[in-house]
């Protein structure tokens, strides 16, 4: 069986109370899913770095990406997650409720994390699908920031006639001359990220 943090253990818990999806499969096209314990692993790994720093999470879920965040980062970093569905976000917060660093605010993630910033890691995963609002999202990024975002199918994991291989949105934005960036392969070969820092 596998280690999470107790964090993360109680979210999980959670999120299977409240019915929300814990893998892609389980959600099916285009509805939420939580976050797979190596996406967990490689953002807790992420915000250790971060001391004294800010942390920014667009779209809470069931908390469990917000319990990996937590759980690692360094007693003198924020972190801020936003989640449009008050019930969701409702959960979460009260999970947290002992945690002074992390402040779980409700409403559209693009909106209230505007003027938030400036963030050394943002975990954009609200499903932003707009170029400008991606734009918006790496200016929040402080320079040498990072943005990561999940669910992805590697490349060499799609079908043939998949049209991701010829456009995929996601992968696009992070062509972007502010960025530099590279795609992630996680263990199970299955699931990838895009994780990219600000540059300019």
């Amino acid at each position: 069986m596998e280690e999470f943090p107790s964090l993360v253990a109680r979210a999980q818990g959670l999120a299977q109370q409240a019915g929300f999806a814990l893998t892609r499969e389980q959600a099916g096209p285009g509805r939420a899913s939580a976050c797979l314990p190596d996406t967990g692993r490689f953002l807790a790994m992420l915000a250790a770095g971060c001391a004294g720093g800010r942390i920014g999470e667009l779209g809470t879920g069931a908390g469990i990406g917000t319990g990996w965040i937590a759980s690692a980062m360094p007693g003198d970093c924020t972190l801020i997650t936003a989640e449009i569905d008050e019930r969701l976000a409702s959960m979460v917060r009260e999970l947290l409720a002992e945690d002074p660093r992390v402040e779980v605010i409700t409403g559209d993630a693009m909106s209230v994390m505007s003027g938030r910033g400036p963030f050394d890691l943002l975990f954009a995963d609200s499903g932003v699908r707009d170029e400008a609002d991606f734009a918006a999202l790496v200016s929040l990024l402080r320079p040498g920031g990072r943005i990561v975002m999940d669910d992805l199918t590697p490349q060499r994991a799609m079908a043939p006639d998949s049209p991701l291989l010829s456009d995929d949105t996601k992968r696009r934005f992070f062509t972007s001359s502010r960025l530099v960036a590279t795609e992630v392969v996680l263990p199970d070969l299955e699931n990838s990220l895009l994780v990219g820092t600000r540059t300019s």
